[in-house]
């Protein structure tokens, strides 16, 4: 749990609780925060600001010293895994619907890492709702 001091709260905005991490496998429950925590920074900037700040951190927040990862623009998901992932993660409690699984190579098909990796940025404090579609991977 990460332990929520007033300080903090006033910079980076309400901490996490353990409730909203009931499907995430594995948990990754830490005692330090060291900057934001992302888990409602779903909807607040666009899918370009995050392109823009997962390549090159600095030129949306200067004094971030978070490293780039422009690597991601250039790694394409692997449709045919997707459904077997998700069958693995059902089996240890996500709620994947059979006609996720079924949509998801079509969903996922010519989409970066990237894309992905914004996708879950942008579905993070909306738990409970259709992660594909809300998180604009289609």
């Amino acid at each position: 749990m990460i332990r929520p001091f007033r300080a903090e709260t006033e910079r980076y905005g309400h901490y996490s609780v353990a409730g909203e991490y009931v499907y995430d496998h594995p948990f990754q429950w830490g005692s330090k925060r060291t900057g934001p925590d992302l888990a409602r920074v779903g909807g607040r900037y666009s899918d370009e600001w995050h392109r823009l700040h997962l390549v090159q951190p600095r030129d949306v927040v200067p004094e971030s010293n978070m490293p780039g990862y422009p690597w991601l623009e250039d790694r394409y998901i692997d449709a045919a895994v997707t459904p077997r992932k998700m069958i693995a993660l059902r089996r240890v409690g996500v709620p994947y619907t059979d006609a996720q699984i079924e949509q998801a190579s079509e969903a996922v098909t010519d989409k970066t890492e990237m894309d992905a990796m914004i996708a879950y940025l942008q579905i993070l404090g909306h738990r409970g709702e259709d992660s594909i579609s809300h998180g604009h991977i289609e």
